[in-house]
């Protein structure tokens, strides 16, 4: 079971997302998107937000109105942290998610620690807590399901532009073909290349007689 939350700071709107326990947590760390930003309060138990980026956007891109909603999220959703001011929300996309096999359910580790970003929380913001929990919603989810399918359209996608550039490149040599065998046509038939009999004769034609 996976809740969803509509953050509406922006537009078009973006969707927040989060396990309904730790085990949900774990599959999301297991069948997460290369899209997904993943949060969490820092040193303490919370919940695994995800944010997914559009196609282009980057972990940078990230608006500071849709950070703020995130970090709210984890923080509410934190026993300790919720009860704190001035935490820290850590953030990093989900490929730097490291879980090997000695860590408990819903632990997380990261492959590199230079690319894990901080957002300061000074305290819980109610309003951005309400606004978020008035969208809510649960949907039960085949995450593996949904990451294949993702993998398999990412995969269709790389074949066909790979099909559309090799026919641009065949167009293109084609139209080069056609350009050199024009040239070389029009050179063939250049009167400026071309001689009579009478200028390669050598001789008169009285020498016939």
């Amino acid at each position: 079971m996976v809740y969803y939350f509509t953050s509406e700071v922006v537009q078009p709107s973006v969707t927040l997302f989060m396990g309904v326990d730790q085990y949900e947590n774990d599959d999301l760390i297991k069948w997460g998107w290369p899209e997904d930003v993943w949060f969490h309060v820092d040193k303490y138990s919370s919940a695994h937000v995800y944010l997914r980026l559009r196609l282009g956007q980057t972990i940078d891109d990230i608006p500071s109105v849709v950070l703020e909603d995130a970090a709210q999220l984890v923080k509410a959703n934190s026993i300790e942290g919720n009860k704190m001011n001035d935490i820290d929300v850590v953030y990093t996309m989900w490929s730097n998610l490291k879980k090997t096999p000695g860590m408990e359910i819903g632990q997380v580790g990261f492959h590199k620690d230079k690319d894990v970003r901080k957002i300061h929380v000074a305290k819980r913001i109610n309003t951005v807590v309400n606004r978020l929990n008035k969208t809510k919603r649960s949907e039960q989810v085949n995450l593996r399901s949904e990451r294949e399918q993702r993998d398999r359209n990412e995969r269709e996608d790389k074949k066909r532009l790979l099909r559309e550039q090799k026919e641009r490149e065949k167009a293109e040599e084609k139209r080069r073909k056609e350009e050199a065998e024009m040239r070389s046509y029009n050179s063939l038939f250049n009167t400026s290349n071309m001689t009579s009999n009478v200028e390669n004769s050598g001789y008169d034609s009285d020498d016939f007689m």
